[in-house]
């Protein structure tokens, strides 16, 4: 058994996770998406929760706040549950006025500032990026429920409150789309250990602008991210 999901027996996670940040938006879909979910997890708060969806064994897990945290329980997950898709979704920060709060980005890779990549003994710079696969289809699940998204790069960041204002203008003129905090590490999990990755995210801040959705809504309302993830991870 794992040390942070030691709860869970091995064949208690199905096959395909989706991992919001927030244990409480794991919680909210297992009881509006899934049909019959099974608590399996409640382990320092961070719930998770197997059910079914059009069928399907989907189980939700999450992660926590940054990448240890996601690095900690992606790792398990991959490593001692058998884990094969892992779907990130989360929210994140606009760089651009036309990505606009509540529009749906995905991570095509990610770049980052951590050092995370450290612990995997690389000679030089490691682009992290999302899977193939679960990229096709996403786009076919976008099609088919009218539900469009924006793709391209986005960075995971280690700070939240930066001390410099304009931090985030240097990595906006790269075509970074926006910031969240998780997915760089999800990524080199992933590759490491040969399975699938993909970071889906809503946008709650925008940096242009200042607007920002508030805390219930980023736990509750961003419905059409999670109808996403949840249509691509059955096929």
């Amino acid at each position: 058994m794992s040390t942070h999901i030691n709860a869970a027996n091995k064949g208690d996670i199905a096959e395909t996770v989706l991992m919001p940040g927030d244990p409480l938006r794991a919680k909210f879909i297992a009881e509006n998406f899934l049909n019959n979910p099974k608590c399996y997890n409640e382990i320092r708060g961070m719930l998770g929760y197997t059910g079914t969806y059009k069928g399907v064994p989907v189980s939700v897990q999450g992660s926590g706040m940054g990448m240890p945290s996601m690095g900690i329980y992606s790792w398990e997950l991959i490593t001692e549950y058998g884990v094969k898709n892992i779907i990130r979704i989360g929210t994140a920060g606009s760089f651009h006025e036309d990505i606009k709060v509540k529009d749906i980005v995905v991570g095509m890779a990610a770049s980052t500032d951590s050092n995370y990549i450290h612990a995997f003994d690389v000679p030089g710079n490691y682009a992290p990026c999302a899977s193939y696969e679960l990229m096709v289809k996403l786009s076919e699940a976008s099609r088919e429920n009218d539900i469009p998204f924006k793709a391209g790069n986005i960075v995971s960041c280690d700070v939240f409150y930066e001390l410099k204002e304009d931090w985030w203008k240097k990595w906006a003129s790269m075509g970074i789309l926006a910031v969240e905090m998780e997915a760089a590490a999800l990524y080199m999990n992933a590759a490491y250990n040969r399975i699938n990755a993909m970071a889906i995210m809503t946008i709650s801040d925008h940096f242009v602008t200042g607007e920002k959705a508030t805390a219930e809504e980023r736990q509750s309302t961003f419905t059409d991210m999670m109808k996403l993830a949840l249509e691509t991870a059955i096929r």
